[in-house]
């Protein structure tokens, strides 16, 4: 079970929401919030605990908020689910779940947000309409058990979501729905990303777009470009950048930067290295634009993260 690895950003829960809640149980603890297509519900645990089962019997995106989990879901092993990372699950899919540090000073906070299929029946007929792929395949349901870390956008549409949840305004259903259906076409592109990754690529090996992804990760080190990798799928530059965006996401530049950074990342573990020479093994043609991209994503200067990986215990 892969996890999408992006720079994480962590979901909060305002003053107003943690005063107003009723704490009436210290392990998995719900305060819930029911619109027309979609629930929020928040829990929160205050004590250790194992073992504790949880299941919805509509699709659901599980965001932690504080705290760490330890999941245990069925054919997958353990793992921890951390602050930042988001986790796709079927209806009716037991969760079984450990709370290794939850304390009253310290608790673990998850939200869940329950979707109903009909909405994301409608998003997905919606996607194949206007977003087609370049292939002609559709756009389906995504692989549940599918955990990601939050990109920005992610992340701000749940932070959103919460609050419109617990707002009281007439129009909340209407502006929920809205950010419902971009939510689901922006998990959707992350787990295409994550069919795109290197575990799954020869399953795609006939698509022009997996043959352009497979031979930037096989150049990093090289100049890259829109207009080569367009004519490389043997299309033109917007319609290769359209065509990336829409199934991915992501620009083309983005995705090399955040290729370039996965690696940057393993070789700044080796303290031999210096560096100009991560960076330019990288791909990247000056320390400065290494340095800002680097730090987008690590929220740490290469040095820095080169000094504290080096100093962890192996």
């Amino acid at each position: 079970m892969g996890k999408i690895d992006t720079c994480s950003v962590m979901i909060g829960l305002s003053d107003k929401f943690l005063s107003n809640r009723k704490l009436e149980s210290l392990v998995e603890n719900q305060t819930s919030y029911t619109l027309n297509n979609a629930a929020l519900h928040v829990f929160e645990t205050h004590q250790q605990a194992e073992r504790v089962l949880l299941k919805f019997d509509q699709p659901v995106l599980a965001s932690m908020v504080e705290g760490k989990k330890i999941m245990h879901l069925r054919d997958y092993e353990s793992f921890d689910f951390l602050p930042g990372e988001s986790l796709v699950l079927p209806s009716n899919e037991t969760m079984c779940i450990d709370f290794p540090e939850a304390m009253r000073k310290n608790p673990t906070r998850c939200l869940a947000l329950a979707i109903s299929e009909d909405k994301i029946n409608k998003v997905l007929q919606l996607m194949n309409e206007n977003m087609p792929k370049h292939d002609k395949s559709e756009w389906g349901l995504m692989d549940y058990n599918f955990h990601f870390v939050n990109d920005m956008g992610i992340f701000q549409i749940l932070q959103r979501l919460l609050f419109l949840f617990t707002e009281n305004h007439p129009s909340k259903d209407f502006f929920v729905d809205n950010m419902l259906r971009e939510l689901i076409i922006r998990i959707l592109q992350t787990n295409e990303r994550k069919i795109y990754s290197n575990s799954t690529l020869q399953l795609s090996s006939n698509s022009r777009l997996a043959s352009v992804i497979r031979y930037i990760r096989e150049h990093l080190h090289e100049p890259l470009n829109v207009e080569d990798l367009s004519s490389k799928a043997c299309f033109s530059p917007s319609h290769f950048y359209r065509v990336f965006k829409t199934e991915l996401g992501i620009s083309p530049i983005e995705f090399i930067n955040n290729e370039r950074i996965k690696l940057a990342v393993g070789l700044l573990q080796d303290k031999k290295r210096s560096i100009k020479n991560v960076y330019l093994e990288c791909g990247f043609e000056s320390r400065s634009y290494f340095n800002r991209v680097f730090k987008a994503r690590q929220h740490l200067s290469p040095s820095d993260y080169q000094a504290k990986a080096q100093s962890e215990p192996l």
